[in-house]
């Protein structure tokens, strides 16, 4: 993976960025809702830019958030911050493949997760009275794949840690407080520990992102598996996300969607190839139907 040093040291002779092992190196990671960005591109080139190009980088909120986050890293005793933004080069659709391939585990080795949520905390009506950091695909991941994670308000003032703040975390996603502090219980081969597929999906069934794709790619790490990305193919990815867990694991609850509207609920069934269809399956306590739907052995990978 490439990590991030000290960007604020305007040295042409340091290297800003580079490429180390996720494994044995102790690194800090962002989560964050995107905005105004700085890519890899401008992170590269700004000790190259001329100084009105530069400066208009370094006055975006993007910019702001990679040196608040480098602070924390700093004062927390660690050299080597990623961010998505400005640490992959989505230019190379190799590099953007083998980034989201990738991005759980990186969450998951990371020593320390700086979650920065950016909203006014006057006004949560858009995320069901919750930041909207909340109501996004690719923070699951980022929620339960770290071991430590700190929580920020938009002027960068701690709220607390995930630890702290488990049971507010549960109440507000619906994960339970014990896959919110051990992400193993996901990979656990105890079946009847593991939560079942159904009850998973339900925790992205109200999320969103910005492509339909990432809809499937931002569950990849949640079920261990992997897939080539092919943006353009739109709801298909769910349906191949949906065939790579079935040949990994022999859990008939990835069938308990929600096939129409209920009394009193405004879900309907669109044969969209998405994750909605499993929003009833969640709910603090495992779905009622996940246990007699798991077979007592795993799936064997063809």
């Amino acid at each position: 993976m490439r990590l991030l040093n000290d960007i604020q040291t305007v040295n042409p002779e340091i290297e800003v960025l580079k490429e180390l092992d996720d494994k044995n190196t102790h690194y800090a990671i962002l989560s964050h809702r995107w905005g105004s960005e700085v890519n890899y591109d401008e992170m590269t080139g700004l000790t190259a830019m001329k100084p009105q190009k530069r400066d208009d980088v370094r006055h975006r909120d993007g910019y702001r958030k990679i040196i608040k986050s480098c602070e924390e890293a700093k004062k927390d005793g660690y050299k080597w911050l990623w961010i998505d933004t400005c640490c992959i080069d989505k230019r190379s659709s190799s590099e953007l493949t083998e980034a989201i391939n990738s991005m759980y585990r990186w969450y998951r080795n990371s020593k320390m997760c700086y979650v920065y949520l950016h909203d006014d905390f006057s006004r949560f009506q858009k995320s069901n009275g919750w930041p909207e950091w909340f109501s996004r695909g690719w923070t699951l991941q980022e929620l339960i794949a770290p071991n430590k994670a700190k929580f920020f308000n938009k002027n960068w003032v701690s709220i607390g840690t995930k630890w702290d703040l488990k049971s507010t975390l549960e109440n507000i996603t619906q994960i339970p407080e014990e896959v919110l502090v051990d992400e193993k219980i996901l990979r656990s081969t105890n079946p009847w520990k593991r939560p079942c597929i159904a009850h998973i999906m339900s925790w992205a069934a109200n999320r969103k992102t910005t492509r339909v794709e990432d809809r499937a790619y931002s569950l990849l790490g949640l079920f261990g598996v992997n897939m080539p990305m092919l943006y353009g193919e739109g709801s298909k990815a769910f349906q191949r996300l949906q065939l790579e867990i079935i040949r990994v694991f022999s859990d008939h609850s990835i069938f308990a969607w929600n096939r129409g509207t209920r009394p009193g609920k405004n879900r309907t069934w669109k044969d969209d190839g998405s994750v909605n269809p499993y929003a009833d399956a969640g709910s603090k306590r495992p779905h009622r139907n996940c246990r007699r739907r798991r077979s007592q052995h795993r799936g064997i990978r063809l």
